[in-house]
């Protein structure tokens, strides 16, 4: 099989979708693979390496995007590349269908096949190509929520841990999965006070077990989260619906009762926002200001550290790359647990309901089994 890695293009975007020892592998095995000029650069990987391992280097998306029957990316086609899809290709990456209904639109009429990172289910119903870059996103956002608290970022001008004799911050972290634990465990860290809020109770009842003293558990309903939000300097969203938006928590009346300079970093944004008020960023202008809320909706967190994203990401990618390439799409879905759930378009066709019930698209079920 011809397998292609481009260059990302999104703004801000440093990762790449394939390391070298994955091209290695796939060449072994008596597969070519093309490497577009510069992809591996933002993670620190030239293309050298990629070169004595087997890829074949190309000078533009155009080599990649002509050639290539799989093409492995890390962020969904920006319109620049929708006009160089091909009916039948298959592109494996992130897609976060159900945030963007004109992305959905163009790839449906594309003909490719559209298998998304976020809606792979591992063999014990996890998201195992979710997990590293939610791990990523939660304790960036700690990261970055202390950055915009300081006042030249027209936040609260607090510090998370606070001094002797002043109180920390008090950070809402609402949804408690991967995001949420690693946003909690990290604020923890800082000495914060942490309030963890989630529907699920025995997920309450884990992480009460595990974080320690300065995290509270709080159970995640209306009231409970209007009370957090008016006492809150930093609020984490943090909630997912496996291929869905995110629903809506945070509405924007709920903001005149913040304190000015407080702090949302929405996480979720990728698949929507958790917050009425919320709207995609990037790293180049992170923040804008709505009635004296300072919100941060980077829709590529993970990409600022590239290297250390790409590597973490490509750890679990990469094995099903392999079976794809191997054994074709259609005996990969039927030999490997979850693989099937990945498929959100294929033949013009939207196979995975969340998306298609989002858009009130029809839903076309794959029967691969």
């Amino acid at each position: 099989m011809l397998v292609g890695v481009p260059k990302e293009i999104k703004s801000d975007e440093y990762r790449v979708a394939m390391l070298p020892v994955g091209v290695e592998e796939l060449t072994k095995a008596g597969h070519n693979v093309l490497v577009e000029k510069g992809a591996g650069l933002g993670s620190g990987i030239p293309d050298e390496l990629y070169a004595i391992h087997g890829a074949e280097i190309v000078d533009g998306p155009e080599d990649i995007y002509s050639q290539a029957e799989l093409i492995v990316k890390v962020k969904e086609p920006q319109p620049d590349e929708w006009p160089l899809l091909r009916d039948e290709q298959m592109l494996f990456t992130y897609f976060h269908f159900a945030a963007d209904e004109e992305l959905t639109r163009e790839v449906l009429d594309t003909g490719i096949t559209a298998i998304a990172y976020e809606t792979l289910r591992g063999a014990n119903g996890g998201l195992p190509c979710l997990t590293p870059m939610s791990e990523v996103a939660g304790r960036m956002s700690i990261q970055e929520g202390a950055k915009f608290l300081e006042r030249p970022h027209e936040g609260r001008g607090i510090l998370l841990g606070g001094v002797p004799g002043v109180s920390p911050a008090h950070i809402v972290v609402l949804g408690g999965g991967i995001v949420g634990k690693n946003a909690a465990q990290i604020a923890a860290g800082f000495q914060a006070d942490v309030v963890l809020m989630d529907i699920n109770v025995d997920r309450l009842r884990y992480l009460e077990d595990i974080m320690p003293a300065n995290v509270n558990t709080l159970f995640s309903d209306r009231h409970n989260i209007q009370e957090q939000l008016r006492l809150a300097d930093l609020v984490i969203g943090a909630v997912l619906i496996p291929g869905a938006k995110a629903p809506n928590l945070i509405a924007a009346d709920d903001l005149k009762s913040m304190k000015p300079g407080a702090v949302i970093i929405d996480v979720c944004i990728d698949q929507g926002g958790c917050v009425e008020t919320s709207r995609p960023t990037t790293h180049a202008d992170p923040t804008y200001v709505v009635d004296e809320i300072v919100h941060y909706c980077v829709t590529n967190m993970p990409g600022a550290v590239g290297r250390t994203s790409t590597y973490a990401l490509c750890n679990v990618t990469f094995p099903y790359v392999q079976k794809i390439a191997n054994h074709g799409l259609m005996t990969a879905c039927q030999h490997v647990a979850g693989m099937i759930d990945a498929v959100n378009i294929h033949h013009r066709h939207i196979t995975n309901r969340a998306v298609a019930d989002t858009f009130e698209l029809e839903y076309f079920p794959l029967n691969w089994s």
